[in-house]
């Protein structure tokens, strides 16, 4: 302000000896020897603004006669500039190249204004980079003065200008960022995967590194020391002592029996029982390595992570049709036991080392094919551009293909989500005509149709899977709903004031448990008691059906049509449902997540996406118990607070008791938020504490319904899904707006 004050006044002085300049001009402007002098002046401040420090030295004394001076040779030299102009027709060129638009300087007398005040301030502060700031600002201000009149062009163009400096500045952020939008180009009709395909191969599992020799093995109570082939296969079970599986017998017989397989006769003749056996100070060693890991610099750290970086750009991408893509899993899975989900009957088995010599890898006959380890070779080289995976190898447990693939962020498992989900948005315009026909079917003179019809009905009702015909003995006893024995069901005429009731109680996939009790309609009921007459327990429900013939039918009903269709189809419109109940305007974010995560559920549940309850999860809810309590308490406090500052504004009644009152208000607000947030996550973790929502998220959800209801409501993507979820949808969160419908 007081800067402003000061250049007003001198505004004001100039602005006086302006008009002494004029006067005196009339009188001197015929003096040819006075312009001469005034030139040399001109040139003289010419130069003391170019950096010459020699009017720093004068006395103040000085200074006053110089801009006497200084302010005559102006009026002249302008005066007399002026009458050349007149004469000539045109302008002069400026001298003065430092300042700014010096083609407008000999006809704006503002402009003379602002370049007396620079020098006067030269005088005072010669600072070079001041004076430019305040040259820049006389200029614009002279600029908008002039454009007052006319339409504003000089403010778009400001607004042009930063607008595109703002574009240019997020595109060099946006560039690293930008993503191959496949899902916007046109998509292969001949059935190929891909035109061109180049990696490096599969990571093999490191050697195996002998344990040091005072680390010993006991057998009997007396150390005994094992050959490398069988030592290392007394690792895994060292590994896994403090765990479950090493108490269970079937686990014990299995690892026993393959174990035996890698020792020398001489080792098989002496251990011949398991219990004799002491791994303890083998489990002890892999302890104190994984504390000491735990326990590295941050520089040793650093290095692991650096090593691992190495080899994920190595070997984690691979070119494919021109783009860059993620590779899954790159490494090959180490040896080791094989545990199995449920009680599997192979747990305990051992998995062995996979070698090159197992591995089939998969390119283009075009491109750089990878190198198997030295002295090595591959089982072989194939250029198969119908199927995706990149590496395949035969397991020796079960005897199944395992593939390496590309990462499910890429085009081609991008491609495939999505064409499931249309899949089952197709399924939505027929439903009720499959629906209507198997009804009809329950009614039919033939056993297989009406079999065929109620097992359908589960399939969507229940949302149960097909299930494949297996080998007794090879896999878990998981069934699926055409493999139904007879034991797996029991019929209810009335149960819990419900009629017809059929309790399902069987492993499914994974050997995961189903139990279920389901009213279902009269027709059904009748149907299962026909299925069940003159049977076994241990013969099949659906004697006259398998998923071969099921799957046959539900390709005649529609094309593409599978059971797994069904259970999407079921889980996403639930979901859909469920979000369109459960979702309240008026609710704030952490309350939304809740409804969506309850919706969520109700699919897990529909789905049987269960799990076991986490092993911290005891301590995690008194964890969580002991914040809500302490919030509590923070809550009542801040309430007696806000009451005695209430009491206070009342006898006070001045604006600082007022806005005391207003801030503790507020604090009340905030700690009433923080409570029910914490309220609501208790609530959700105790909900969510038996079911797996993950599963059913990321495989049977179409994730375009997810993404429009977090658009409509304005839900951050990022409380939905995580940065691995939204890279894995990136097609369906560009695609869907708020108004998507399944």
């Amino acid at each position: 302000s007081h800067k402003h004050k000061d250049k007003h006044k001198d505004k004001e002085r100039k602005h006086k000896d302006h008009k002494k300049d004029k006067e005196r001009e009339k009188s001197k402007c015929s003096n040819s020897e006075y312009k001469d002098f005034s030139e040399k002046k001109h040139k003289d401040k010419v130069k003391n603004k170019d950096g010459s420090l020699e009017r720093h030295k004068e006395k103040d004394k000085h200074k006053d006669k110089e801009k006497r001076r200084e302010e005559k040779s102006k009026s002249s030299s302008v005066d007399g500039k002026l009458k050349k102009e007149k004469e000539n027709g045109f302008a002069s060129p400026p001298r003065i190249k430092s300042e700014p638009d010096s083609d407008d300087f000999y006809h704006s007398p503002k402009h003379e204004k602002s370049l007396k005040r620079e020098r006067d301030d030269d005088d005072y502060e010669l600072k070079p980079k001041k004076i430019k700031t305040e040259n820049e600002k006389k200029a614009k201000k002279r600029k908008q003065e002039e454009d007052e009149d006319e339409d504003i062009k000089p403010k778009k163009k400001t607004k042009d200008k930063k607008g595109g400096e703002g574009d240019a500045k997020k595109k060099a952020k946006k560039e690293p960022e930008e993503k191959w939008k496949w899902w916007e180009e046109e998509r292969y009709t001949d059935g190929s995967k891909w035109k061109f395909l180049e990696h490096k191969g599969p990571v093999f599992a490191p050697p195996y590194e002998p344990l040091p020799s005072n680390i010993k093995f006991y057998y009997d109570g007396k150390p005994m020391k094992l050959s490398t082939p069988a030592e290392e296969v007394a690792t895994f079970f060292a590994k896994m002592l403090d765990h479950e599986y090493t108490t269970k017998d079937i686990f014990r017989k299995n690892f026993f029996k393959d174990w035996k397989k890698e020792m020398t006769s001489e080792e098989k003749s002496k251990i011949t029982d398991l219990n004799k056996c002491d791994f303890a100070e083998m489990s002890e060693y892999f302890k104190a390595q994984s504390e000491a890991r735990k326990q590295m610099s941050k520089e040793e750290k650093q290095k692991i992570k650096e090593e691992n970086e190495r080899v994920l750009q190595e070997y984690g991408f691979c070119v494919m049709d021109n783009h860059k893509e993620r590779i899954a899993n790159f490494r090959i899975e180490p040896p080791g036991l094989f545990r199995g989900r449920g009680d599997h009957p192979k747990m305990g088995m051992l998995k062995r080392r996979i070698r090159p010599e197992d591995i089939i890898i998969n390119c283009s006959k075009d491109s750089k094919h990878p190198k198997p380890p030295p002295g090595t070779k591959w089982k072989e080289v194939r250029h198969d551009n119908k199927v995706t995976w990149l590496v395949s190898w035969t397991e020796n447990i079960q005897g199944s293909i395992k593939y390496i693939m590309l990462n499910p962020s890429s085009r081609i498992k991008g491609e495939k989500d999505w064409q499931k989900y249309e899949t089952a948005r197709r399924l939505k315009k027929c439903v009720d005509r499959i629906r209507a026909q198997y009804r009809d079917d329950w009614k039919s003179k033939e056993m297989r149709i009406r079999q065929r019809a109620v097992a359908l009905y589960f399939i969507d009702k229940l949302a149960l899977r097909a299930g494949n015909e297996k080998e007794e003995g090879e896999t878990a006893d998981t069934v699926g709903c055409c493999s139904l024995r007879v034991e797996h069901i029991k019929l209810y005429p009335e149960l819990d004031g419900q009629e017809f009731v059929v309790e399902f109680d069987f492993l499914g996939k994974d050997s995961i448990r189903y139990y279920n009790k389901i009213p279902v309609e009269k027709r059904v009921f009748k149907n299962l008691q026909l299925f069940l007459e003159n049977k076994q327990p241990e013969d099949d429900l659906f004697d006259r059906l398998n998923t071969s013939i099921l799957n046959k039918h539900l390709q005649e009903l529609m094309d593409g049509l599978t059971a797994k269709v069904f259970r999407t189809y079921n889980a996403s419109i639930t979901l859909q449902q469920q979000l369109k109940e459960l979702t309240s305007p008026e609710e704030n974010i952490p309350a939304k997540i809740l409804s969506y995560n309850r919706a969520n559920r109700a699919v897990a549940i529909l789905c049987n996406h269960q799990r076991a309850p986490p092993k911290t999860f005891e301590k995690s809810m008194q964890n969580l118990q002991t914040k809500i309590d302490a919030k509590k308490d923070q809550l009542s406090e801040a309430r007696r607070e806000l009451k005695s500052a209430k009491a206070d504004a009342k006898v006070r009644k001045d604006e600082k008791t007022k806005k005391a009152v207003e801030t503790k208000k507020k604090a009340v607000q905030r700690i009433e938020e923080q409570l029910m947030k914490l309220e609501v996550q208790a609530t959700d973790r105790e909900e969510n504490k038996q079911i797996a929502l993950g599963t059913s998220k990321l495989n049977y959800l179409d994730p375009r319904i997810s993404v429009a209801w977090c658009k409509k409501w304005n839900v951050p993507i990022e409380k939905i899904y995580n940065k691995t979820q939204r890279e894995k949808f990136a097609w369906a969160i560009d695609m869907a707006d708020e108004d998507f419908e399944f």
